[in-house]
């Protein structure tokens, strides 16, 4: 390639080093584009919600239904229970993080499938990984699609800083989605309002936080949160998804709410 045809930022990629700090930092001037800034990412809750059965799945599925015609939805889904019994085993036999990310990610993908098979009537379909070029597509046709919220590192996943659970999971997936894709919200369906000081399950006398920043979060130094860590993380670099919203599902009326953009739940914002 001639050099007269590159930018000048072109010419110091092909001539640098792509472990040189302030290389890497040239790239990141300028905005990025927002490929689908009108659609919103809705993880579905695996243990606070797919596991509890009917009583919760069919009223989500219902308002999801509803608000087909307002927004478009990219749902991802949860493991749960299942999952963490697989991780259990895969433990006890001495399998390693990366194998575990495979368990997980195949309990996500029947979650997926079961949310896919009860909104097939209305031609909402399910995705895998490959078929995320076609994923304009289907929301520009359908309004929505349902993909399985677990990251495809498969193998790949990378070691947590303690024990061999795979520290990428579905809440992560869902927000890598959102962020890529620079979608108008990342939306969490769990079976509590938001955040708490500690856990509402556990702990009556914890406190409900509306709304809070990751400073202030990690000043908190909370030992639960409604969130993987991971996705905290994350944020902080974030270019896109600065916000996360949680609420709960089992109350019918958030999600649209949510995806009207009411402040219903908790919003953790990395600003």
């Amino acid at each position: 390639m001639k050099n007269e045809l590159l930018t000048a930022l072109g010419e110091l990629l092909v001539d640098g080093s792509l472990t040189d700090a302030s290389l890497l930092a040239q790239t990141g001037q300028g905005s990025g584009v927002q490929i689908l800034p009108d659609a919103n990412v809705v993880k579905i809750g695996g243990q606070s919600m797919i596991d509890r059965g009917r009583q919760a799945v069919f009223p989500i599925i219902e308002e999801i239904v509803e608000n087909l015609g307002r927004h478009k939805m990219i749902i991802g889904t949860g493991a749960g229970t299942r999952a963490r019994h697989a991780y259990s085993v895969g433990i006890d036999l001495g399998l390693p993080t990366g194998v575990l990310s495979v368990l997980g990610t195949f309990v996500s993908m029947q979650n997926a499938r079961m949310l896919h098979y009860l909104l097939a009537r209305h031609g909402i379909p399910f995705i895998e990984p490959a078929q995320f070029p076609q994923l304009p597509l289907y929301l520009a046709e359908r309004q929505a699609v349902i993909f399985f919220g677990m990251p495809p590192y498969t193998f790949w996943q990378q070691n947590p800083a303690a024990g061999r659970i795979p520290p990428h999971r579905t809440d992560t997936g869902a927000y890598l989605v959102s962020e890529v894709f620079g979608t108008r919200a990342m939306i969490y369906v769990k079976d509590e309002k938001g955040l708490y000081t500690a856990d509402p399950k556990k702990d009556k006398h914890a406190k409900f936080i509306p709304r809070i920043t990751l400073a202030e979060l990690k000043e908190l130094d909370l030992q639960d949160v409604v969130v993987e860590r991971a996705v905290l993380e994350l944020m902080e670099h974030a270019e896109h998804r600065r916000s996360i919203q949680f609420i709960n599902g089992l109350e019918k009326g958030n999600l649209t709410r949510a995806l009207n953009g009411e402040a219903v739940g908790t919003i953790i914002t990395a600003d």
